[in-house]
């Protein structure tokens, strides 16, 4: 299963906090994509109001990740971490 650094949890909950219309199930997604011409899948992540149908939920600190079928298979045993730049206001997750 993947997990969340201190960096990630902090990140994410920062998201979490930002005034939305979403509801309380609010959460980041990693999903994936197809690669172009057969390549492997690409990762997007998303800030979505509740997991979607199959989703591995994860909540780590407060700091919830939704995860579909495939990225949860490709992040097991993986840990997701953050670079936070304060001045820039922006976040960089990236995997450990």
């Amino acid at each position: 299963m993947l997990t969340l650094t201190d960096n990630a949890q902090l990140a994410i909950r920062s998201l979490l906090a930002a005034p939305t219309d979403a509801g309380t199930e609010t959460g980041v997604r990693i999903a994936t994509a197809p690669g172009p011409n057969g390549e492997a899948p690409s990762l997007a992540l998303a800030l979505v109001a509740e997991p979607a149908p199959g989703d591995q939920v994860l909540d780590e600190g407060g700091a919830r990740v939704y995860l579909d079928e495939t990225a949860a298979q490709m992040l097991d045993h993986e840990t997701l971490d953050a670079q936070i730049d304060t001045e820039a206001q922006q976040v960089d997750f990236f995997v450990a």
